[in-house]
């Protein structure tokens, strides 16, 4: 019983760790805000707001029972866009936050070492993704 008990905590304890990490993550992109904006719907923020979380809950427990939906060849047509327009709207995000770099340097008189600084970025994402894709995976 204490072995569940554990096992409970510790995965309320990573979803709460990874769900903060995540919704930290669109509001520094500004993401759901920028959206509104270049859509003009100020005034329906709060459905952008109720699919992220309606989407991730979702997501989370679908995934966690292993469910699946037969909906149709369409349907993985209408996913497959809508997980393009994220994931384009989230590389145009994060394309507006490199802008930051470059003054963060400037300022912190690190002009020099920008170059490395994109590349150490740039390297550990290369490694995560291959040790994800090499080792965890298999």
């Amino acid at each position: 019983m204490l072995g569940w008990m554990v096992q409970i905590l510790l995965g309320i304890a990573g979803g709460i760790a990874v769900g903060g990490g995540v919704i930290a993550l669109f509001i520094v992109l500004d993401m759901i805000p920028r959206l509104a904006q270049l859509t003009r719907s100020y005034h329906q923020v709060h459905w952008y707001e109720g699919a992220m979380v309606s989407g991730s809950l979702l997501g989370t427990v679908f995934d966690f029972w292993n469910w699946k939906l037969s909906l149709g060849a369409w349907s993985g047509f209408v996913v497959g866009l809508f997980n393009g327009i994220f994931v384009g709207l989230l590389a145009a995000a994060l394309t507006e936050v490199l802008n930051v770099l470059p003054i963060l340097a400037k300022r912190l008189k690190m002009i020099h070492y920008l170059f490395g600084l994109v590349m150490a970025m740039v390297t550990g994402k290369v490694a995560g993704s291959l040790f994800d894709w090499f080792v965890y995976r298999r």
